[in-house]
């Protein structure tokens, strides 16, 4: 489940980042907190660093609750797990495309926007014209808010940073 959220919320800020107001945005680099809330109201907490680049670059670092980094590039993914000193790589079953997902997300009120994305709604919300905040509901019914803090856009962000290069240590899992 967790990498599932991770994913769909990468998909979904993928598709934010190209919005009306946003439309000229081609790198993202932000700190964030993940709250995802069960039905049986039970929390779980997590924050990191997120960086994305034009056209399909895409790394989630998280440093709480555990460390992890997920390096998205195109359909492809690698869970990277120090911790466990694996790496999970994987196809994803949908391509990430920045360009293409624009189409999904309207504008509904001032800093406030809205895309329906495989059956589930997506609210995004802005502050200055960067991305403050998504919320969106799971499809096991998790209520999940990502809200972004010390957010830049529109820096260089170098590429060699979405290279994941694993330590001769470490598992390598395919799935």
């Amino acid at each position: 489940m967790f990498y599932k959220a991770i994913f769909v919320v990468m998909f979904v800020l993928s598709v934010f980042l190209e919005a009306s107001t946003l439309n000229n945005i081609k790198s993202f680099d932000a700190d964030f907190e993940q709250k995802i809330i069960n039905p049986s109201k039970k929390e779980i907490l997590y924050s990191g660093h997120l960086y994305l680049k034009d056209p399909y670059y895409i790394l989630w670092q998280y440093k709480k609750p555990i460390i992890k980094s997920v390096y998205i590039v195109n359909d492809f993914a690698i869970i990277d797990e120090p911790e466990l000193e694996q790496a999970i790589l994987t196809k994803l079953k949908n391509e990430i495309d920045i360009f293409n997902l624009i189409k999904n997300a309207k504008e509904v009120s001032k800093n406030r926007f809205v895309a329906n994305i495989y059956d589930v709604k997506y609210n995004l919300f802005t502050k200055d014209n960067k991305i403050n905040k998504i919320e969106y509901k799971d499809a096991l019914e998790n209520n999940v808010t990502i809200t972004f803090s010390n957010v830049k856009q529109n820096t260089d962000i170098d590429d060699g940073l979405f290279k994941f290069l694993p330590p001769e240590n470490y598992d390598i899992i395919r799935k």
